[in-house]
């Protein structure tokens, strides 16, 4: 009988680990979860509280609910001007960055030319330095070219686009490399065969099957844009200002309006969120899957 009986207890031992490494799982994940949610749920409650609740004592569950700071946010500061520079300066900025690095990115996986292997390692090599070393020397640069030829760059949203797309371009041209080299040689030729120029096979072949980098760069290029804060709180004034540096607008000599800070950190959200929901089915999306099939 007990003979019996051990290949059974044998057949369910096995299940034992796996059963409580599932429980440990999601027992890590859930306090993971909360840990990262707690400060959004800081950020809504005090959203919604009035402005004597905010300042005084903090309390986790508000005693009074308005939704008054969402009303009040667009009056004490322009937020919809600074709204609207922060969208056109990201947007132009991730726009120039993705067609810039996806022609760098295909000329660099696809030909041979001297100075290839110089030209990958300088791109890689800016990545090196912080980004604060580089806001002396452009800001001396946009003004000299401000006084020499009458090109408004600094306090502009076209000197900030080219701000950003020194941070963003470097690291797009080689993440699209990685991604075009990913993608196989034999369809390139497969169209060159059937009549289709270089260019025509890049905007055929080789775009369509590196979607998922391609918009990983746009993610990139335009979260990079929308949260800066160093160089937009220099390079830009009054009238080109971003919602970045915009925010401490809330904050006065006399008192800090804590709900309208949560309420518009919220609403500036909105944009990356939404954006990054909309697209990651394709950051996980197999890069060559549909072009091989």
């Amino acid at each position: 009988m007990s003979e019996s009986l051990a290949p059974a207890a044998k057949r369910r031992s096995p299940m034992a680990a796996p059963r409580s490494f599932l429980w440990s799982r999601r027992i890590f994940l859930t306090l993971l979860a909360g840990f990262v949610l707690l400060p959004v749920f800081v950020m809504v409650t005090s959203s919604l509280k009035p402005l004597q609740d905010v300042s005084g004592s903090f309390r986790w569950l508000p005693r009074d609910l308005t939704i008054r700071p969402y009303i009040d946010i667009w009056k004490t500061v322009p937020l919809a001007k600074y709204f609207m520079n922060s969208l056109v300066v990201a947007g132009a900025a991730t726009v120039c960055s993705v067609i810039v690095a996806v022609f760098a990115a295909y000329a660099v996986s696809r030909y041979q030319f001297r100075g290839k292997r110089v030209f990958t390692v300088t791109v890689l090599s800016t990545q090196m330095f912080p980004g604060i070393l580089f806001l002396l020397p452009l800001f001396l640069i946009y003004v000299n070219i401000g006084q020499s030829t009458g090109i408004a760059l600094f306090g502009s949203r076209g000197g900030l686009i080219l701000t950003y797309l020194t941070f963003s371009l470097p690291f797009s041209i080689w993440m699209l490399i990685g991604y075009f080299d990913s993608v196989p040689r034999d369809l390139d030729e497969a169209a060159l065969v059937d009549g289709c120029g270089p260019l025509k096979a890049l905007f055929r072949i080789v775009i369509p099957a590196a979607v998922p980098g391609i918009v990983a760069v746009a993610i990139y290029s335009f979260m990079t844009a929308w949260g800066e804060v160093l160089f937009a709180s220099v390079m830009t004034n009054e009238t080109t200002r971003t919602l970045a540096v915009g925010l401490q607008g809330y904050s006065t000599q006399n008192d800090v309006y804590w709900n309208q800070i949560m309420a518009a950190s919220l609403v500036v959200s909105v944009p990356v969120v939404a954006g990054f929901l909309l697209l990651q089915r394709y950051l996980v999306a197999g890069l060559t899957a549909g072009a091989v099939k």
